[in-house]
């Protein structure tokens, strides 16, 4: 039995969830800086995209490891805007950082869709 205000361990699931959260949050921000580097009408897309799904993914990470009940709706917040990234990372496939960013963005995506579907 927990005491009252004492939080149990993160799951496995949880914990793998935060750091494809983190992973990705890392890589959109590299990738942001590589379309800042580039410059562009395009990029500026591209760029909504990377700042949407990098801030959110790293809300989602926080609110997970603090136990907020409203984690579960944050995930799939967070799915979404990850797919939507790895869209528009899509639209460069020449561009190596942007194909790792919309790899990590799908990776993300998919652990946030299973986590979003859970009782955390």
């Amino acid at each position: 039995m927990t005491q009252p205000g004492t939080m149990t361990a993160m799951s496995k699931e949880m914990q793998d969830c935060v750091n494809a959260c983190m992973n990705c949050h890392s890589v959109c921000e590299e990738a942001m800086s590589s379309c800042m580097q580039k410059g562009g009408q395009a990029q500026m897309q591209i760029m909504r995209a990377l700042m949407d799904c990098s801030e959110t993914t790293r809300m989602c990470a926080d609110m997970m490891m603090r136990r907020s009940p409203m984690a579960g709706d944050m995930c799939a917040m967070c799915a979404k805007a990850c797919d939507m990234c790895a869209e528009a990372c899509m639209s460069m496939p020449e561009d190596s950082m942007m194909m790792r960013c919309a790899e990590a963005c799908r990776r993300c995506a998919e652990m946030c869709r299973a986590m979003a579907g859970t009782r955390m």
